[in-house]
Parts: C-alpha cells; structure tokens; sequence
C-alpha cells in the first residue's frame, strides 16, 4: 500500500510543479512580447503551444539554447497552456515525460531560459512522409474536368478450342467525381475495380465499352492524354536511373514546348520537394538486382511522374500496396491535397485503414462487376444499416463492405428480408447464415430499388460549365511535349544512361575477356605464310563470325520484351513518337556495342598472330562491328514479333543455328533447293569478308571459296542492318497499347 501512496504523491508533486511553470510561462511569454505580431500575440497555429528545455542547457548561450529547444526532440514537450489544470494535460504531460533522462522532480526553468524559448514550429522539422512530417502539397490550378459515366458495361471473349463464350466483367456502373474530389474504388480481387479505372482514364478501349462516359459533358478526345495522370499498380521505373533523372526525363518530355529547359527542369525539383523526395534524389530507382530507394519512395515517384504535368484528372490503381499503414495514410493525405486545388482523383483502394477510409469524398463499391454502393464515403455505413446490414462489434468500415461484398455475413445482422430465404438449402450456409450468393443478389436489389433511380437523376443535371471549358476537350489535336529531334535526344540520353550498367558490367566484361584469352592461347601466334597453313587458322575467323552473331542476338531479344511494359506506359501517355523511340534504343546501343568487340579483338588478333598491319586491323573490327548490327537486328526484330520470351528465344536459337552450319564453313557444296539460306546468314557473309582481309595476299581461292572484291557481302549485311530494324519496327507499330 506504501508504494501506491509514495507514487500517487509524486505525481501529484509533479502535477503541482507543471502547473506552477505553466503558469510562469504564460506570464514570461506575455510580458515579453513575441514576434508573431503586434501586442505580443502569437501566430493562430503556436498560440497555444509552449516548449520546456532541458535545464542541462541552461548555462549556454541563447543561440545554443534555441538551437538545442529545436534539434533535440527528445528534450521537448509541448502541451495546452489553457488546458494545463485538466488531467488529460497532465497526463499527457506525464506520459511526455517518461521518455526525458532527466525527473521532474525539482525540475524549474530559469525565467531568461523561458524568454529565449520560442513556440514549437512545424518549419524546424525536415520533410520526412515516412516518418510522418509532411508539407502540404501545392500545384497550380488547371482545367477542372467533371466526369460522368452511366451504365457502363464491359464484355470480354474467351476464346475456347471449340467455343466463344462472352464473360461480363462491369454490369451497368454508374458515378460521377467532381474537381476538389477523390473517389475511392472498393471491392474484392476480381470485382471488375482496375477495368474500370482503366476506363475511365481512357486506357482500355478494345473492344469499345458500353454506356456513357463524359469529361466535361464531352466524350473521351486524344487532348485529354495530356490531361491525365495513370499511376499503374505495378511501379514501372528503370531501375539504374536516380529519382531526380527520372522525374528530369519525364518534365523534358511530357511538358508543354513552350517551356523551356530550365523551366521543366524547376518544375521536376518542385515535384522532388512538394513530395519529400529530397533526400533521395541522387538514389536510383533500384529492382529485383539492384538496391534502390524504399517501396514508399518508389511509390511517390510513380505519382510524382503523372503529376508533373499538373493534370486536371488523376488515376492510382491501387497505390497504396505493399505500403505500410503510415506511409499509406500519407500517400492518400497526398492525393487529398492535390484534389483541393481543383483536381479530380480516382483511385483503387483493396483494403484501407479505418484512417484512409475516412479520408475518401466518394466511394464505389463493386462486387462481381455489379455496383453495390455509390456515394459520400462517410454516409456508407448508414446506407447499409438503413438496409439491415449493421456490424454486430467494432471493426473498420472498410473491412465490414469488403465482407459484404464477398457475401460474408458472420458479425454482421442478417435483414429480415434474408432471414426469410435462410430456410432455403440452397441458400444457406453451414453456420446458418445466407450463402455469398443470396447476398450479393440482395445487396444489388436493394441498391437498384432504394438509390440507382436518384442517383441517375443526379447524373442528367448538368455541370456547371461554360462553353469554353467544354470545347477545351474537345480537340483532336495532339500535343507532344518535345520536337521529334528533341525527343531522339533526350532518348538517347537515357538509354546511354540506363544501359551502361549492363554493357560494363564486370560478369560481361570479364565472359568476353576470358573466351578472347582461350581463343588467343588455342591459335597461339598461328601465323599463314602459304595456302597450307591456312585450315588452322580459318576455323579462328569461323569463331568470330560465329560468336559475334551469336552473342548479340540473344542480348537483343530481350530489350522489347523487358521494356514492353514501359513502353505501353509511356505511348498510352503520348510521352514520345514511337519513331523517336526506336531510333534512340537503337543508335544508342551502338557506342556500347564497340566496346566489347574492341576489348575482344585487341586480345584474340595479337595473340593468334593475325595480318599485322593497320588496314587488316581496323578492317577486321569495321567487319565484326557490322556482324553485330546485322545481328542485333535480328535479335530487336525477333523480341519485337514474338513478345513471349519463351518463343523469341526458340526461334532465335534454330535460326542462329541455321545461319551457322549455311556459314560455308562446315559444308561446302549446299544442294541447290537449299542454297538460298547461306545468303540469309550473317555468319556466311562475315566469314567471307574476313577471310579476304587477312588472305586476300595469299592466294584468291581460300577453301573453296572464291575471295572477289567483298562488296556484295558488304552490301548484304548493310541491308540486313537496316531490313532486320524495319521488320522490328513494324512489329512494334502493330503492338496494341494496353
């Protein structure tokens, strides 16, 4: 009993002590006037806070002392100087101190200590999301958009081996969101949430849904891409460029001509502050391989990347997974800012806190493509009770309309008009309560009878629009933000910048330098000085022709594959012209594809003894170079057809192979229903031009083959280089963007 008693009287020695300074406080802060304002007042959000310092400071000077009030965190407390008499102050007063390494017990703040204190201020604190300080997000006003849809209904075929059966993904979805809104998309996997996202931002056209969709009582128009923002479920970035070259990348080419590099290069560094960024702007993005930033930081990109445009619509599938319950808050708290400067934002949500429910305007919810609710999100739980649907405990909202649209009623009050089907077998459960499917058929029921009919009313009432804000969507002009030269280059750039990484690569360098060192030791200064000496050393240029053929298909086969999905993301956008983006993936491969062929042969052509002279030298490496383009070629024309990796890499392995044993060098007489294929290889040309660079001295027939002035072998890698790249671009041009 004694320690209750011993423990009830510090505290209230404490209490008492906290009072007492309080009130110094109040009366040192009031005659000491303050910088907020006239009268000694302080500013509207600090006038009620106060800071208490450790007295072990106490002895420094004021500069120190302030500095030390505002850099040690651990040392402050902040607490209602009009509430500081209640228990839940000092509690909370209490509970503040705990983590102090100093007591309270004879704690008293000199009173020139109090004077050179100053209130607690949000500015003294880095911006940090994660760690739960944030600003508040500014943009500039933009076009407000309305959108209305009605009815919309989507339908995809399965196509069987024996049948076509049609399967409804969206049944009659009908909504709206309004500038300064964010709606809230709900539902169970496979309810049909994403497609109608995709939707209504316009990015799923094939085959052509049904109903009504209007932005700003206008259909849908190419002008609108560049008025919306698409946040993709999946964080497609580069994983070897920094934030801050990401975001750069996407201001130089997504913002409007009229500004200027300087101008879109600001506007990326306000996006990196606006969303706390800053810190790891010289991080790269990271991926499966590589390390990179967190999936929070990642995530603030992906929408930092839509919102660079300042678009007037934005949509996030889902932007929130995988993220911790803080850094999801702050995310939705971001998506709350932007909408208040006039932005309408739509997003997907799987299972939100009771914290981000309630930070939604609007909510839809879905269950099996059909609409179970739509409305203000804080008015959700009394359109269910007003329905019979009620929690029996305490749970999040969130988690209670996910049961319902999974038709699971336990903790939840079955209506009466349920109970009356629960004898019915086949719409019972085991623990007696109704089976998914009744469920889901009386919540449809009961939003078609009881809202659908006012809420399509609500829909046929007009925005409050000019004429002018409705014909600003309505042009079918596109617009691009960068010339199509612009373009090429800022491509180029980061293709350089993205793929260096691979291409120098140590496991790559050093696979080329050890297969060079073998070659180099098993032809060990191998020189020909007659036509007999010549078997030896052809087999080496066979090699060559063979590896550097090799080699860059199957690296090439990967790239469209790879960036299939960026690609899709970044031409659904109108990010660039699908021209500019090939010739820059293709051309800026070319300065990293010299490198290893340089490093081989400077290896491989001293060592094995080749002609030593500079025009064989160079001619030697102008060859290969050109093996490797043709090639590659074949390589970006094979990934751009066939974007399933399994089936590029079989039909590149039997063609390889095909063009190998036609490469004149393992059978020299091809029968003549046959004999076209050799003049398809690469390898076959290669071998030949080779072959006249270092023999051509020696003798004019090498093996059985005739050594001529090497031109229309020249001419026939120089139309493979350019037809290989053709047929890869018309495949590309025929890929659907999804």
């Amino acid at each position: 009993m004694d320690k209750p008693n011993s423990s009830l009287g510090l505290w209230r020695t404490q209490s008492d002590q906290l009072a007492q300074m309080s009130s110094d406080a109040s009366r040192g802060g009031g005659g000491g006037g303050s910088s907020g304002g006239s009268g000694g007042t302080h500013s509207r959000k600090s006038s009620r806070q106060m800071v208490f310092a450790s007295p072990g400071r106490a002895g420094g000077s004021s500069s120190s002392k302030n500095t030390h009030i505002r850099k040690t965190r651990s040392a402050q407390m902040k607490f209602d100087l009009d509430d500081v008499g209640s228990g839940a102050a000092l509690s909370r007063a209490s509970s503040a101190s705990l983590g102090f390494s100093f007591s309270f017990t004879g704690f008293t703040m000199p009173p020139d200590e109090i004077a050179d204190s100053r209130p607690f201020s949000d500015d003294d604190i880095p911006e940090d999301i994660e760690a739960g300080t944030r600003k508040k997000f500014q943009t500039e006003p933009t076009l407000p958009i309305y959108l209305k849809f009605t009815e919309v209904t989507y339908k995809i075929v399965i196509k069987g081996m024996t049948s076509t059966v049609e399967k409804d993904i969206l049944n009659g979805i009908s909504g709206a969101v309004n500038p300064g809104e964010v709606l809230a998309l709900m539902g169970p996997s496979g309810s049909g949430k994403t497609t109608l996202l995709s939707l209504l931002g316009g990015r799923l056209t094939d085959p052509a849904p049904g109903g009504s969709i209007t932005y700003n009582e206008k259909p849908y128009s190419k002008f609108l891409k560049s008025r919306i923002g698409f946040v993709t479920q999946d964080d497609i970035l580069f994983p070897h460029l920094t934030v801050k070259e990401t975001l750069t990348y996407a201001a130089l080419l997504r913002l409007p001509k009229k500004l200027t590099k300087q101008e879109k290069e600001k506007r990326a560094a306000d996006v990196i502050r606006e969303l706390g960024l800053e810190r790891c702007q010289d991080t790269m993005i990271g991926g499966t391989f590589v390390r990179g930033v967190s999936g929070g930081e990642r995530k603030r990109v992906c929408i930092g990347l839509e919102i660079i445009i300042n678009p007037s619509l934005l949509f996030l599938d889902e932007p929130t997974s995988g993220l911790d319950s803080t850094t999801a808050l702050r995310i939705i708290e971001l998506l709350q800012d932007i909408a208040e400067t006039d932005k309408t934002v739509i997003t997907t949500i799987h299972q939100p806190s009771s914290r981000l429910f309630h930070k939604f305007d609007k909510l839809i919810l879905l269950s099996k493509g059909s609409l179970l609710y739509f409305g203000k999100a804080s008015e959700a739980m009394v359109y269910f009770s007003s329905i019979g649907c009620s929690p029996l405990i305490s749970m999040n909202p969130a988690e209670f309309l996910l049961d319902l649209a999974n038709g699971n009623m336990n903790e939840v009050s079955v209506p009466s008009e349920l109970e009356d089907r629960v004898g019915n077998s086949q719409g019972e459960t085991k623990n007696g309560k109704p089976a998914p499917s009744v469920v889901y058929d009386y919540l449809v029921e009961a939003y078609e009878t009881r809202v659908a009919e006012e809420t399509k009313k609500q829909l046929m009432i007009p925005a409050p629009l000019d004429e002018d804000l409705k014909s600003n969507v309505e042009s079918t002009k596109r617009e691009w933000g960068a010339s199509w030269r612009q373009q090429y280059s800022i491509l180029f750039r980061r293709g350089l910048k993205e793929r260096k990484h691979d291409y120098f690569s140590w496991l790559r360098i050093t696979q080329v330098l050890v297969t060079a060192v073998i070659l180099g030791l098993l032809w060990w200064q191998s020189e020909v000085h007659s036509p007999k000496d010549l078997d030896n050393q052809a087999g080496l240029l066979f090699f060559i022709a063979v590896f550097w053929a090799f080699f860059p298909v199957f690296t090439a086969i990967f790239t469209f594959p790879q960036e299939r999905a960026m690609l899709n993301k970044e031409r659904a956008a109108d990010m660039y012209r699908l021209s500019a983006y090939f010739m820059a993936r293709t051309t800026s491969d070319l300065p990293l594809d010299l490198f290893l062929p340089m490093l081989f042969l400077l290896v491989v052509y001293f060592m094995a003894g080749l002609r030593l002279t500079a025009d064989s030298f160079f001619l030697t490496m102008v060859i290969v170079f050109l093996c490797i383009v043709a090639a590659q070629g074949l390589g970006l024309a094979i990934g751009a057809m066939l974007t399933d990796l399994k089936k590029a890499t079989t039909l590149a392995s039997v063609t390889v192979m095909a063009f190998m044993l036609a490469g004149g060098y393992f059978v020299k007489d091809v029968p003549i229903f046959i004999a076209w294929l050799r003049y398809l290889s690469f390898n076959y040309h290669t071998y030949r031009l080779l072959l006249k660079v270092q023999y051509e001295t020696i003798s004019p027939v090498i093996d059985g083959i005739r050594l001529d002035s090497g031109l229309k072998e020249a001419t026939a890698l120089g139309i493979m280089v350019f037809g290989y790249r053709l047929l890869a671009y018309l495949s590309l041009r025929r890929m659907k963007i999804r």
